[in-house]
């Protein structure tokens, strides 16, 4: 926001950095909404509500590090590594799946009987 001498509010560093960590707040937000959602609609508003989140995150990254605002102590990882770690927490995700589905087998839709009579969707299907 311009000020009347004509300097801006912020630095344009500090504004910048101040948008990207809103950013990255929001993407944390919006996964634990998505996370935490039961209606199948509601679940899919948040998950495209973060990918279009973390896509702008990412921009907002580029733009700051294309006017080298953005510390670069971090070397660029070998594929190698990234792949290794990749298939690392695809098999600790695979893991948990038949952990949860041995643990979860034969409950039901439920793991105990509703309290409440099911209620119709507030949300037209589309």
């Amino acid at each position: 926001m311009p000020a009347q001498n004509g300097n801006t509010f912020l630095p344009e560093e500090d504004m910048l950095n101040t948008i990207l960590n809103e950013l990255k707040r929001t993407v944390r937000e919006y996964t634990t909404a998505t996370t935490e959602s039961s209606c199948p609609d509601v679940r899919s508003m948040f998950t495209t509500l973060t990918s279009e989140t973390l896509k702008m995150q990412g921009e907002m990254y580029q733009l700051i590090e294309q006017n080298k605002q953005y510390p670069s102590a971090v070397p660029h990882a070998m594929k190698s590594d990234v792949q290794k770690q990749l298939q690392e927490i695809q098999k600790n995700n695979q893991k948990t799946r038949e952990f949860t589905g041995q643990k979860t087998a034969g409950l039901g839709a439920y793991s105990h009987a509703p309290n409440v009579p099911e209620h119709r969707p507030n949300v037209p299907a589309q």
